[in-house]
């Protein structure tokens, strides 16, 4: 498989769209925001459907973006708790603004009206 390169595409705004828009990305990044710091399992139980590979590798992408952080206990079994930067709580306060309009384009008083 060929990699490209970040620099063929040098929009941010883009880069930081096709971030977001990977499969679970935004389901992750609220459940977490609603939750706040939560265990691995915990965060499989509460995004219904999820492969634990899916989670794992959203998950990584987003700690390796700066989005999220991980913390690691080596106990046993080991707790691995996952929680929102400051990076992305300043990402929260878009996505809040876009979660409203999108409320006002497709919530339910919209259905119900159509």
């Amino acid at each position: 498989m060929v990699q490209r390169s970040k620099e063929l595409n040098p929009c941010p705004v883009s880069a930081l769209t096709n971030l977001l828009s990977g499969p679970w990305t935004m389901y992750i990044l609220w459940v977490l925001s609603n939750s706040g710091p939560t265990r691995f399992g915990a965060l499989k139980r509460k995004i219904e459907g999820i492969s634990t590979k899916m989670l794992t590798e959203r998950l990584r992408m987003l700690e390796q973006e700066g989005i999220l952080y991980r913390h690691y206990e080596p106990t046993v079994p080991p707790q691995v708790t996952y929680g929102l930067t400051e990076r992305a709580k300043e990402l929260m306060t878009i996505l809040d603004q876009l979660d409203d309009l999108a409320q006002r384009w497709y919530g339910q008083d919209q259905v119900k009206a159509g």
